[in-house]
């Protein structure tokens, strides 16, 4: 019969080495285990609609919806890692050293490369609002595509060599057997932060607010142009470019409030994301902004909401449904 000591570990057969289960009550675990399976299913569901959505329709392959799907594969991604996380709810970690390396370079890199996209996406903005003149030969679909690829690759080798320590020795670090644990040095901490989201933050406000102005501007100017000359293709377009600037900036303001709280943990330089009960509740707020991007497409965007029922009555099985117009 085993002990109360024995109950509470992580591995009950090895008492010396084995770390101890968080004290969480029966009914917090299996409330916390049903949320994060409901919003892991939701986030995938959701952001595999945008994926499939923007990939199989031509009409929506523009330079802003593939920015869109940069985003929409990273929080797809962040999916699976919520069901990780639902098996860690107890703070016992049971998928060895090297799952557990895996999950926080996956978890790193997603999260540069998504701030990577917003970056891109205020820039898109930035021209199509402030210079629309030339959006589209400074904007192209070619361009768009290498910078969302030179942002995965530079947020995948940065992140390798900021944790290159933990790559070469996975679990050193590790107090007893059941516990995820990574180091990240102040010096690298100090860099993540610059390079991944203090300065994509700064460039991303400075940019919006550029935004921000160039939209009240160009409202009294509409308004004006509307009384004189009702008919003016212009305004519909300039009016089309700023629904969407303002779109995307609730994306990446929602963003913005679910991603710093995770990104202040890195100051302390010693990672425990898996083993802390306030951290989890950090790591929640970065899952759920990945399941909320999608339902703001489905408020804002008419094409999303078309798209889903095109997908759940099956018509893009149909020969030709690539061109379906959406937009």
């Amino acid at each position: 019969m085993q002990t109360l000591d024995e109950v509470d570990l992580c591995f009950p057969q090895l008492l010396n080495a084995s770390c101890r289960k968080r004290a969480l009550p029966p009914a917090v675990s299996m409330i916390a285990c049903i949320m994060l399976t409901f919003i892991g299913l939701l986030t995938v569901m959701l952001n595999l609609i945008v994926i499939v959505s923007i990939s199989h329709f031509r009409k929506l392959h523009t330079p802003t919806n593939i920015l869109l799907l940069s985003l929409g594969i990273s929080d797809f991604l962040v999916g699976f890692l919520i069901f990780i996380q639902t098996s860690v709810i107890d703070g016992c970690w049971f998928l060895g050293d090297f799952m557990c390396l895996l999950y926080h370079v996956l978890m790193y890199i997603i999260a540069s490369s998504s701030i990577g996209t917003m970056v891109l996406i205020s820039v898109d903005r930035y021209v199509a609002i402030c210079d629309p003149m030339h959006y589209r030969t400074k904007v192209s679909e070619k361009r768009v595509k290498m910078c969302v690829c030179a942002c995965w690759g530079c947020a995948t080798l940065c992140h390798c060599v900021l944790l290159r320590h933990n790559l070469k020795h996975p679990g050193s670090l590790n107090s007893c057997i059941g516990e995820c644990v990574i180091l990240i040095n102040n010096i690298s901490s100090v860099i993540d932060m610059t390079v991944s989201f203090i300065g994509p933050v700064i460039v991303v406000v400075v940019l919006y607010l550029r935004v921000f102005v160039v939209v009240i501007v160009q409202v009294r100017a509409m308004r004006l142009r509307t009384a004189a000359d009702p008919q003016q293709s212009s305004v519909k377009v300039k009016k089309s470019e700023m629904k969407a600037a303002r779109t995307l900036g609730v994306v990446i303001v929602a963003f913005l409030l679910c991603i710093c709280p995770f990104y202040s943990v890195t100051v302390t330089g010693k990672d425990t994301l898996l083993s802390a009960y306030n951290d989890a509740f950090i790591i929640l707020m970065v899952y759920f902004n990945s399941c909320l991007n999608p339902l703001i497409y489905a408020f804002f965007y008419p094409w999303f909401r078309k798209s889903i029922k095109l997908i759940f009555t099956l018509q893009i099985l149909k020969p030709g449904s690539s061109d379906f117009k959406l937009m």
